[in-house]
């Protein structure tokens, strides 16, 4: 059984993913990690080839990862907007939505330059977050075996409580 984390851009799904394989001996894998690797840098491949090949991308990793077991993957924060995905990540793991709120992102991500979705926007990175916080949320919250709080949490803690809450699983 693998445990998949989701949630916004800013949210900690990479570094809780490593704390979590830390604390578990479970192997790591970063959806967006294992695409820029074979595929060169995210904000490139969607000035070059767009969204749509992006999010294709995003797909055959998940598969290939999904045929695994015990590992710990962090997706990228739209790939579970893909229903696709959902259904193969959940065949295998649970899915944890860590959930941050608008200020938490902020603070995270308003000095972030390396984010496509927060960049090609006429509206402030504020703005465009909230946005996409209020289309995403009811999505994570839907697909989520688990809901975890992240705002005012430290990633060790964060990741502790997730190894207690799917500790059976």
């Amino acid at each position: 059984m693998n445990l998949v984390l989701c949630g916004m851009m800013g949210a900690g799904k990479s570094t809780i993913g490593i704390k979590i394989a830390e604390l578990t001996g479970r192997r790591w894998y970063d959806t967006d990690g294992v695409i820029s690797d074979r595929h060169g840098k995210i904000s490139d491949i969607f000035e070059y080839y767009g969204e749509p090949h992006f999010r294709k991308l995003e797909t055959d990793v998940v598969k290939e990862l999904a045929e695994q077991d015990n590992l710990v993957i962090s997706t990228g924060g739209g790939l579970v907007l893909k229903n696709e995905n959902n259904v193969t990540l959940q065949k295998n793991g649970k899915i944890v939505f860590l959930r941050a709120s608008l200020e938490t992102l902020n603070q995270r991500l308003v000095l972030d330059g390396t984010r496509p979705l927060l960049q090609a926007s006429t509206e402030s990175i504020s703005d465009r977050l909230s946005r996409l916080l209020k289309e995403r949320t009811p999505v994570y919250e839907h697909v989520a075996d688990y809901i975890v709080d992240v705002d005012g949490k430290t990633p060790l803690e964060i990741a502790q409580e997730i190894v207690r809450l799917t500790a059976s699983e």
